[in-house]
């Protein structure tokens, strides 16, 4: 298959998994992966005609049900009844985007061969993402310990023809969608539907999504900030590697030498200055940004090892010959990067939103909120309160999720890691960071045409000529929603060339 990705056993990359997503490959399971998830069938079919002794959601119940046993010719039935009793999620349902990511990672970790699955199974899941057939899911539901399992019970249902999927831009029954394909619903084996429900697929993808969003904003953040340095006539002293190879940070140093190359050749930067210090929303960008870089590479090590995982339970060894029951499904180590990863973010919110009140101050020779004739015009003084505003619940959202727990399924399940919780917030944290940095830009923009006729660096000057054929200069007072939606259209129309993968 040209342009499609093979699923294998070789580490999936996240500058892979973007390439995927990016450009809306398609994906098959590559022989290796074929005959792993045969033998693994093979091998548990054989073990349950050897056997009666109980294994765990395979020939028992579930939770705290698991000292009921049940018998061999119930099993089929009892992965159907786990897959719908365990399809509760409610709220809002998640993006699509989204969804398409829990598709290849669960494919990817069934793909390992130790989760005892059909191929049928899991073709039919390629079958779903290829064709873009997208479960409706839902983002409530989630305690993140015994896997992610309402949203991927949610995710299941049209392999046995139940649920919703959205189809060529429509919501309908899946039996439709199978029907349509001629596909007859997936008979679940023994262990099946307990496969596809424990995991963390649900946590992995929001956590993929907005990691790869955050690496880009990471980087806006310094483009935007070098515009508001500019703007606002800050000097470039507090980005010399000397400071930094002497604290070596390596987001400090990273960002600092970024600073310098956005600002090269300036002659904004370059001018006499007639004060000594910036305040530290611009001296202290390396420091600041540098820590959320750090922050950023500490979770992608995290979310890089758990895609490569198989995070349902019980796990089959067939060379070991044995079955064992564990917890890889707990969603401790994700709920934790998650939660650290909205505080990076947060942060970069909130020194932006700081940039955006000094620009509006009236400060070095910048008009009262940056428009001429303040007074009849306000200016630039409400956006920063829309900042100010969006900030502070980022602040809110950031309060972590992982240090709660709550005990479930009769006390079986007594510490949870609430990472769901984490990563639904840290999305909304993320879309927060978007709005924050736009209204940055309109107003590091705006601050800037007060510079002239000096001019900033070639990348600036062009950066900031394509903003403004979306965006012009505001001369008198219009409505700001429109330019903010436009901001954060144009800001997300860039694809970055910065490192994915360390």
């Amino acid at each position: 298959m040209q342009n499609s990705h093979y699923i294998s056993s070789e580490v999936l990359q996240l500058d892979t998994l973007q390439e995927i997503i990016s450009q809306n490959k398609q994906i098959a399971l590559s022989e290796e992966a074929k005959t792993a998830i045969q033998k693994c069938r093979e091998y548990l079919d054989a073990k349950m005609e050897s056997q009666n002794a109980p294994i765990y959601g395979i020939n028992t119940g579930f939770g705290s049900l698991c000292n009921v046993i049940i018998s061999n010719k119930n099993l089929s039935q009892l992965q159907e009844n786990l897959v719908k009793s365990h399809a509760c999620g409610t709220g809002e349902e998640v993006p699509s985007e989204i969804v398409k990511i829990m598709l290849l990672l669960k494919i990817q970790s069934l793909s390992y061969g130790h989760s005892g699955v059909q191929l049928l199974t899991v073709q039919r899941l390629v079958d779903f993402y290829n064709n873009d057939i997208l479960p409706v899911i839902f983002n409530q539901g989630s305690l993140g310990a015994s896997g992610d399992l309402a949203p991927l019970a949610h995710l299941s249902l049209p392999l046995i023809g139940e649920g919703e999927v959205y189809f060529e831009g429509k919501k309908i029954h899946s039996s439709i969608v199978l029907q349509k394909f001629n596909w007859q619903p997936i008979v679940l084996q023994s262990k099946e539907g307990l496969a596809l429900l424990n995991g963390t697929q649900f946590m992995s993808s929001y956590g993929i999504y907005i990691l790869l969003k955050a690496i880009k904003y990471s980087y806006f953040s310094d483009v935007i900030s070098a515009i508001s340095l500019e703007g606002f006539d800050g000097r470039i002293e507090p980005f010399n590697e000397l400071i930094h190879y002497i604290r070596p940070h390596k987001g400090q140093i990273v960002t600092a030498k970024r600073m310098t190359y956005l600002l090269e050749d300036s002659e904004i930067i370059a001018q006499e200055k007639t004060h000594v210090q910036d305040p530290y929303s611009f001296r202290c960008i390396p420091q600041v940004h540098g820590a959320s870089k750090d922050t950023i590479d500490y979770v992608k090590r995290v979310f890089k090892t758990e895609i490569n995982s198989v995070t349902d339970n019980p796990n089959i060894f067939i060379g070991e010959d044995i079955i064992i029951s564990g917890g890889n499904f707990h969603g401790q180590p994700l709920a934790l990067a998650l939660d650290f990863l909205a505080i990076a973010l947060s942060e970069l919110g909130s020194i932006s939103e700081r940039r955006t009140y000094q620009l509006i101050s009236g400060l070095r020779g910048l008009p009262a909120f940056l428009v001429s004739n303040a007074g009849l015009n306000s200016g630039f003084m409400i956006p920063q309160y829309t900042a100010a505003s969006i900030a502070s619940q980022n602040k809110q959202l950031a309060t972590p999720a992982s240090v709660d727990s709550i005990v479930s399924s009769n006390g079986q399940e007594d510490h949870v890691s609430m990472g769901a919780n984490a990563a639904t917030k840290c999305l909304r944290i993320m879309e927060n960071l978007e709005r924050i940095l736009a209204i940055e830009l309109m107003n590091a923009s705006q601050a800037i045409e007060f510079r002239r006729p000096l001019k900033s660096s070639d990348f600036i000057e062009i950066f900031l000529k394509s903003y403004r054929e979306e965006v012009p200069f505001v001369k008198e007072d219009r409505i700001l929603h429109y330019d903010i939606q436009k901001s954060i259209a144009f800001l997300n129309s860039f694809m970055i060339d910065d490192e994915i993968d360390n």
